[in-house]
């Protein structure tokens, strides 16, 4: 009766002052329930609260827009589920934000999964860390057990949240439990689209986790987007992440035991009939191909010796028809996946000289003597002999050397080994010297760079129906083929366009690029040496390419098909070039072209590597012939 009573006149009252007293009601209760909130937030130790809450149990926290559920019930076994594509959506500096509810909080979490969604900043993606197994922690500090240790991100400092990554069963006070597991030394050079790496016992369908062991001081430096590896025992649906012949993890191999894992590997490679990124008709064998390049981007790391004087060494020259081998220079040591500091995790040694700054700094004009360029090579492959145990562990078999210069292979002849054993690639690719040895040696293309800024100036040509010339050919007189060439059709044929250097009366109405890009054949004669930078320029320009210089291994023959696309016609039948040209079906010409621009970005040079991209090919190369090498040894 009396609540009654009261509960009138406080309606009454309400009334005459003009307010809703179920409104005042309400924000009372509001007001009582953040006050014991706060209380509640207030107090030192959460952990007698817990018993308040059922044993089944969702608590679910936000990170970097990544939600980790607390699992429905506590069973002692954790799971890491397979990752979903890497979003591409903006990011916003707000939203890396890391939530104050950690795991420090929470007594004998398990059942703890998580799954990622990184951020991006400035377009690169951060690294989302993944609590795994059961976790007992009596102190915050715990929180950063098994995290990311010596994280590098050389771009960007400002380096997001990372949610700490237990492994395993883990119960310490000691800041040293905090390095199990976790990417140790993981250094990002510029794109970042790496993954923490959960440890200890973890069961996941990863093919990358297969392979068997996490990567320390990991280095990024092109756009791999490479998922976790995991390390520690690893139950897996997929492969094992054992060799069949070793049954050793890859990652604990010496550099020996895992090349020889890939030749098995590549030798049992899964069937490949079309790829999207690889185009089948231009290939050897796309199969062992792709395999190959996969063990590659995984396994093969390289080391670069920091000795050698400059210019000479460590510094490239990225304009003109050398290019080739400045281009190389520059992007492997800047290169920060492939190159490692610790030599004795390296499978290939790379020899960082230029050989046309090499013939700048030593030759003596018009001498015609080249004995001092390879006298020094001798000399500083002897130094590195001396000082370091590598050369002789192998007798220089597992180094190599990039050379464009027409005198690359010369250079080299004053030092036995460095001759016959070292894997040299070369544009001088001529087989009967004796100098470069096909299966072992690598064709370099040669590349004429006009502008270094814009290495892909001019890229393109006209379509089939608006080239109007059968055949062009324009340049200096040197070596043997371009005058006989010039002898039989210079002038003689409308079709054939064929010219010594290019006429001012030809160029003030059609460009020398302009004519290779209106052309169905461009001839790429030999000039001193066998090489020719027409080869790459005609791919460039979407104009089959003809080759003529007897004995030439064609660019990166190991793998590529050239008769796909490109003609070879033996110097003796110049005279009878244009019916060879003739002959070849339309059907079949249509075919050659097509394969030539999508044979081109295989030949494309950028300041940033990307995936089947020059340089990675002519790295390929290497590593596939490092391969083959060791396969005679066993035969």
């Amino acid at each position: 009766m009396i609540l009654l009573d009261a509960k009138a006149w406080f309606t009454c009252h309400c009334r005459g002052w003009g307010i809703d007293w179920r409104k005042l009601v309400l924000v009372a209760c509001v007001m009582t329930t953040a006050g014991a909130l706060l209380q509640l937030c207030a107090m030192s130790d959460t952990s007698n609260i817990w018993h308040l809450f059922p044993p089944v149990m969702v608590s679910s926290f936000n990170t970097l827009n990544s939600t980790v559920q607390v699992g429905e019930s506590l069973h002692p076994q954790a799971t890491v589920e397979q990752f979903p594509p890497v979003p591409t959506a903006p990011f916003n500096l707000k939203d890396s934000i890391v939530s104050p509810v950690s795991l420090s909080d929470v007594e004998n979490v398990s059942g703890v999964s998580s799954t990622r969604n990184p951020a991006r900043q400035g377009g690169d993606l951060k690294v989302m860390a993944q609590p795994v197994g059961n976790v007992s922690s009596e102190s915050s500090r715990a929180k950063e057990r098994g995290g990311t240790e010596n994280l590098k991100n050389n771009r960007d400092p400002k380096v997001l949240g990372v949610w700490a990554q237990p492994i395993g069963n883990v119960s310490s006070d000691s800041n040293r439990a905090n390095e199990g597991g976790g990417a140790e030394n993981l250094n990002n050079g510029r794109d970042p689209k790496v993954l923490a790496k959960p440890a200890g016992n973890v069961s996941s369908e990863s093919n990358l986790a297969n392979e068997g062991g996490g990567t320390e001081n990991l280095n990024n430096d092109r756009d791999p987007k490479v998922m976790a590896q995991p390390r520690g025992n690893v139950p897996a649906a997929g492969k094992s992440t054992r060799s069949s012949h070793s049954g050793k993890p890859i990652w604990s191999m010496s550099p020996d035991q895992a090349l020889l894992y890939v030749k098995k590997e590549i030798e049992n490679a899964p069937a490949i009939t079309d790829d999207p990124d690889l185009h089948a008709p231009i290939f050897r064998n796309i199969s062992v191909f792709k395999r190959s390049y996969e063990l590659m981007e995984k396994i093969l790391k390289v080391y670069i010796y920091k000795d050698g004087p400059r210019p000479i060494f460590h510094t490239p020259q990225l304009r003109g028809i050398y290019a080739s081998e400045g281009w190389f220079l520059k992007l492997m040591e800047e290169n920060r996946w492939f190159v490692v500091s610790d030599p004795n995790r390296a499978h290939l040694f790379y020899l960082p000289y230029s050989a046309r700054q090499l013939e700048v700094a030593l030759y003596v004009p018009d001498s015609h003597n080249m004995r001092p360029l390879s006298v020094f090579l001798k000399d500083y492959v002897n130094m590195l002999a001396a000082k370091y145990p590598f050369w002789n562990r192998t007798r220089g078999s597992d180094h190599f050397l990039v050379a464009c210069h027409d005198w690359g292979p010369y250079t080299t002849t004053a030092h036995d080994e460095l001759c016959k054993n070292t894997i040299k690639a070369l544009c001088n690719a001529d087989a009967s010297e004796g100098i470069f040895i096909p299966g072992k040696d690598v064709s370099l293309p040669e590349t004429l760079i006009r502008t270094p800024r814009r290495p892909l100036r001019d890229l393109g040509g006209k379509p089939i129906s608006l080239r109007s010339i059968l055949a062009f050919f324009a340049g200096n007189m040197h070596g043997r083929v371009r005058p006989t060439l010039l002898k039989y059709w210079e002038g003689k044929d409308e079709d054939m366009k064929i010219y010594g250097p290019l006429p001012n009366r030809i160029t003030r109405k059609m460009s020398y690029i302009q004519h290779m890009k209106s052309s169905k054949f461009c001839i790429c004669p030999m000039g001193y040496e066998v090489n020719s930078p027409r080869i790459v320029e005609a791919i460039y320009f979407e104009c089959v390419p003809v080759i003529i210089a007897d004995n030439f291994v064609p660019p990166l023959y190991e793998v590529l098909d050239w008769s796909a696309f490109s003609v070879t016609v033996a110097e003796k039948d110049i005279p009878n070039l244009k019916e060879i040209l003739l002959k070849i079906p339309l059907r079949r010409y249509i075919s050659m072209q097509t394969n030539v621009k999508r044979l081109q970005k295989h030949f494309l040079w950028h300041s940033k590597p990307i995936k089947y991209d020059m340089f990675h090919m002519i790295l390929h190369s290497i590593w596939f012939n490092r391969l083959n090498q060791i396969q005679i040894q066993q035969q």
